[in-house]
């Protein structure tokens, strides 16, 4: 009989056997989709975290800050800068006019759903070419809020993740009471994370004067953003930072992904361990088990190869079955889940939603596979180097 032979038929009869050793495959098999369960939920988190923020923006749209500010926070720009910033003709005009959108962004304390805990929460002035500069955006229910009072339009991550921002209510900030108009989508972006009104209103709420934080202007092409770039850089009378909303936000996404990487990476490792574990047990099981059969097996003439491959078939099958079981499980519990997390460059509440992807699913499942290849290593060395005689006699 060949190897390939004696290997199919050692490996279809091992596997014909694992009913009758159904309460310890069990336990491998929860223990890997457990494992597999936590990876998926911790790339689903990543993946939300790209959806929302890395892989958010346009890249003919820029954000012009105040040179050397990392985010919007930290920025600060007056009028007569804002006005010069305008003109500039690498920016796209529309019907005549610059779309460029000065903005605004301040930070208001509201409560998350839930457990009522207070949460930074982005409030941000625009001006008239908001919509214009942002593609995606658009009211989903109710209207835009009207230049010169005090009403606000909602995201629609911050209305689901935040209290008291339902259309209709009534919101105190800073001192004076907002009335809630409208609810907005923005493609998915970090933008449905705030809460908008008019620039002007906010500057004079939050006594900011007439000064401002960004200019968004949206420009021909991806080339456009250097030609910007240049344009305010032969000015004296300017001293800013252009980036493309993709390469700003891209660089928030970097800390917050690097961070649930490293974190959620050590806990699928202890996890992990403890999961080879589960399988280690299970497959030495089998095979002090199957020892007279295998030492039969060896009397007539099988090798020990057959033997090996036989076990880790066995082992990698709980393997699989463990990684499809707990990335179906992670992909119904959680896919299109949404939650919020703070972003650490701009302290203020992210909305984002877990994105169970297929290659997320597809990592789940190999990371099991690699488990239970660790877990029946051992075990099928031991029973192709079981000793015939040793092993009838058992």
């Amino acid at each position: 009989m060949g190897t390939a032979s004696e290997i199919a038929g050692v490996t279809l009869m091992n596997l014909r056997n694992i009913p009758a050793r159904l309460g310890p495959s069990l336990v491998a098999v929860l223990g890997v989709g457990g494992v597999v369960a936590v990876l998926c939920a911790t790339l689903a988190i990543r993946a939300g975290f790209h959806a929302a923020l890395g892989e958010t923006g346009a890249a003919d749209v820029a954000i012009v800050t105040r040179a050397g500010s990392d985010a919007e926070l930290s920025s600060n720009l007056s009028s007569d800068e804002m006005t010069v910033l305008t003109d500039a003709t690498a920016i796209v005009r529309v019907n005549g006019v610059p779309a460029a959108s000065p903005e605004l962004y301040v930070l208001v304390d509201l409560l998350t759903r839930g457990k009522g805990t207070p949460a930074n929460v982005p409030l941000r002035g625009v001006g008239s070419e908001a919509t214009v500069v942002r593609r995606h955006f658009r009211i989903s229910h109710g209207r835009l809020f009207k230049p010169g009072l005090f009403e606000l339009i909602v995201g629609r991550g911050a209305a689901a993740n935040f209290r008291h921002v339902a259309i209709g209510e009534t919101l105190t900030l800073g001192g004076t009471p907002w009335r809630v108009v409208g609810e907005f989508e923005d493609g998915g972006s970090v933008t449905e994370s705030e809460l908008w009104t008019d620039a002007t209103v906010l500057q004079g709420a939050y006594r900011r004067g007439n000064g401002y934080q960004s200019l968004r202007a949206r420009v021909a092409d991806e080339g456009g953003i250097a030609r910007l770039a240049a344009e305010y850089g032969r000015d004296p009378r300017l001293d800013v930072s252009v980036r493309s909303e993709r390469e700003y936000y891209a660089a928030q996404a970097k800390v917050l992904t690097t961070l649930i990487s490293s974190l959620g990476g050590i806990i699928v490792v202890l996890m992990g361990l403890g999961a080879v574990f589960a399988a280690l047990n299970t497959m030495y099981s089998a095979v002090a088990s199957r020892t007279r059969e295998i030492a039969t097996l060896r009397a007539i003439g099988f090798g020990g190869l057959a033997v090996l491959v036989s076990v880790l078939a066995e082992s990698m099958l709980l393997g699989l079955a463990g990684g499809v079981l707990g990335a179906a499980a992670c992909y119904f519990a959680f896919d299109g889940f949404e939650a919020s997390t703070l972003n650490f460059q701009t302290f203020s509440q992210l909305a984002f939603a877990f994105h169970v992807t297929p290659s997320v699913m597809l990592s789940g499942i190999g990371y099991g596979l690699v488990l239970a290849l660790f877990g029946g290593i051992g075990p099928g060395l031991r029973a192709a180097r079981l000793p015939v005689t040793q092993g009838l006699r058992a």
